[in-house]
């Protein structure tokens, strides 16, 4: 089949001629990185094969969305096609949505003779941005040995020949450079970074569980300062080895405690699940990180809906009818309603969330603050 239209349709559907990611876009083959990739069904996500289902395969790689290639510790690549993993395993590995790589890329203002570092996954970016800057000024990371093989082989295949390496992002880096775009979420920004930025280097990342995109470019003290972007983005975080650790999850026995009765109030806010607002979500995580969130809707219109920490802290909220004031219920170390009531207090008397257009500085060791006026949050 020929790819060649595909890859313009999808430029020209996302991006105008006169955007420097248009001509990448347009000229690069998305199929052959993301040979194999897992697509969501109702019992969990199903191995699919490109050269199996050509028609498929295009589809899939030329809409403009994310594609799974990693769940856990099993690659799409290496599936018997129709295997079916099912949900509640985190994806470790996936090929970015091409506009949103594009988004990164123009925060991180890649210029000629940018000399770039980015992270792998696919290749499929990497790809982009060699056709932005040359090969000779990009190169490509990621944790896991068998990615950066793989995309080093796909982008010899279309004649490109970035640097690859095989490292741990969060620690020393291979060189030193004038960009950084990590398309792997991080909290806070590792100081290695800061490292192997040059000097008036920019770094463009996201922040673990906000989809905050943060900008910042060095300072003349091993710093950086910057900002958050207006987009959004989520990304996976960084791991560390073959998985995730899940450390930082409520245990079943915290989710069972939620059902108890704990202390009980009337919230003085309309019922709010927390990943429905962005900026509520974002501004709670950098307070509170790592809180999890459950809903369920009953039948007569009400809903109820649950918060958990893996430090025994719980709260629950449930209406009767849909324009009810909640019943809270909270318990553990922590009162995780209170919390959130503290958050919407801001949004109510300020009309937005501070995080909106928030200030960012990183000290040289990678403490990361984020401030607007009063409010500041360090990670």
């Amino acid at each position: 089949m020929d790819w060649e239209p595909h890859a313009r349709r999808l430029a020209d559907g996302h991006l105008r001629p006169e955007s420097p990611w248009w001509g990448p876009i347009a000229s690069t083959p998305r199929h052959l990185f993301v040979p194999n990739w897992w697509e969501r069904d109702a019992h969990g996500r199903v191995a699919r094969s490109g050269p199996g289902d050509p028609e498929a395969w295009f589809k899939a790689a030329y809409r403009n969305q994310t594609l799974v290639t990693r769940i856990g510790t099993d690659h799409a690549d290496h599936a018997e096609p129709g295997t079916v993993v099912p949900y509640g395993r985190w994806p470790t590995s996936s090929s970015t949505l091409p506009t949103l790589i594009a988004t990164m890329y123009r925060h991180a203002m890649l210029g000629d003779g940018s000399r770039t570092l980015v992270t792998t996954g696919t290749g499929y970016g990497t790809a982009l941005a060699c056709r932005r800057l040359g090969d000779d000024f990009v190169m490509s990371v990621d944790v896991d040995p068998y990615l950066v093989e793989a995309a080093a082989d796909r982008l010899a295949g279309i004649g490109l020949h970035p640097r690859t390496a095989v490292c741990d992002i969060t620690e020393t880096l291979p060189g030193d450079v004038d960009r950084i775009v990590s398309t792997v979420s991080v909290r806070p920004v590792p100081s290695s970074w800061l490292t192997a930025l040059r000097p008036g280097g920019r770094l463009v990342t996201t922040i673990t569980g906000t989809a905050l995109i943060l900008v910042a470019d060095k300072t003349p003290d091993g710093g950086a300062r910057g900002f958050i972007a207006s987009d959004q983005a989520t990304f996976m975080r960084t791991r560390h080895g073959e998985d995730y650790v899940d450390d930082t999850s409520p245990t079943a026995e915290v989710w069972q405690a939620a059902e108890q009765d704990g202390e009980t109030s009337v919230s003085r806010y309309p019922l709010t699940y927390v990943p429905d607002s962005w900026a509520v979500h974002a501004t709670l995580e950098l307070e509170a990180p790592c809180i999890e969130h459950r809903t369920e809707q009953h039948e007569n219109g009400g809903r109820t809906v649950w918060m958990a920490h893996a430090d025994g802290s719980w709260a629950r909220a449930s209406t009767k009818k849909s324009r009810d004031l909640p019943t809270v219920r909270q318990g553990g170390p922590r009162h995780l309603w209170d919390l959130l009531t503290d958050v919407l207090d801001r949004l109510i008397i300020g009309g937005e969330l501070p995080v909106n257009g928030a200030r960012v500085t990183i000290t040289p060791d990678g403490e990361t603050t984020l401030s607007r006026g009063r409010w500041a949050a360090t990670l």
